[in-house]
């Protein structure tokens, strides 16, 4: 099978997603800007969120144009990561709602290295199938980015319950590091790298 069906439910998952989020906001009874303060958290958790989907979406998206064929394990393996989104808004209205409290904080931090752990097997997967040649291997070489987003993960996590705030700006700091745009996927697809 090609990817284009992964691919088109992976794309509509990630849409619901980030549908589900903004729906967790209410109108305020006011129609001052102070009737809006109350908002603030549950917007910072949605921005960070709405961009941590987006990031995923972005990846996915090329990741699978280093793909020809798609094996029941790769589809095993997508069903995996789009499990562990699928609790982003989840645990973003309850990071939100509690204005960043210690457990809510270290459960959205669980929920994105569950994430990171099914991106990361989903890679291999796609490895293994691919074969000792695998250009996906070669574009990601030690995959510095992957591995220092888990460990910055572990510490935001164990942060959330001394200090929050610096749990936040972890969870921030890995999606700045996700924003910076991946060349290693461009340049394998350069090199023409798609394999079954």
């Amino acid at each position: 099978m090609g990817t284009n069906r992964l691919e088109a439910f992976s794309d509509g998952m990630m849409a619901i997603f980030i549908t589900i989020m903004v729906l967790e906001f209410n109108v305020p009874e006011g129609s001052s800007a102070q009737s809006l303060l109350p908002l603030v958290p549950k917007v910072l958790s949605y921005v960070l969120s709405f961009i941590y989907v987006g990031i995923y979406w972005n990846n996915h998206h090329h990741l699978f144009h280093t793909v020809k064929h798609v094996s029941g394990a790769m589809l095993l393996a997508n069903l995996h990561l789009l499990f562990w989104l699928s609790l982003i808004p989840f645990t973003t209205a309850w990071m939100g709602e509690n204005h960043f409290a210690p457990l809510p904080m270290a459960l959205y931090g669980a929920v994105l290295l569950m994430s990171a752990s099914a991106w990361y097997l989903m890679q291999q997967t796609i490895i293994r199938k691919q074969g000792p040649q695998s250009a996906l291997k070669k574009a990601l070489g030690k995959d510095l980015k992957g591995k220092l987003s888990a460990v910055l993960y572990l510490v935001a996590i164990a942060c959330a319950f001394l200090v929050p705030a610096v749990s936040g700006a972890l969870y921030a700091l890995v999606a700045c590091i996700w924003l910076i745009p991946d060349r290693r996927f461009e340049r394998l697809l350069q090199e023409g790298g798609q394999q079954d």
